[in-house]
């Protein structure tokens, strides 16, 4: 009986599986979340009531601070504190 030489497969074992992470790892960076808002929703944010009612506050209270106007009720502050910790 006569044997010849080995032959080694020309496919590497471990590239199969390099491959396999490969994929993943594209097919992972493919899948994000977009978001996109509307010119329509833009608008409706910008001209809703409670957007420019927040801004005529701010503007209160800065001038009220920077006037040496603005007082702190130190017992109100407490026990919206604790209200609010204690939920």
């Amino acid at each position: 009986m006569k044997v010849g030489g080995f032959k080694t497969p020309l496919v590497n074992p471990y590239r199969n599986q390099q491959m396999k992470v490969d994929q993943t790892k594209q097919s992972y960076e493919m899948k994000t979340d977009k978001l996109e808002i509307s010119s329509e929703a833009k608008q409706l944010l910008a001209a809703s009531s409670v957007e420019t009612e927040r801004q005529q506050r701010v503007q209160q209270l800065k001038a009220q601070v920077q006037s040496g106007e603005y007082q702190v009720d130190a017992k109100t502050l407490a026990s919206n504190m604790l209200s609010y910790f204690n939920k």
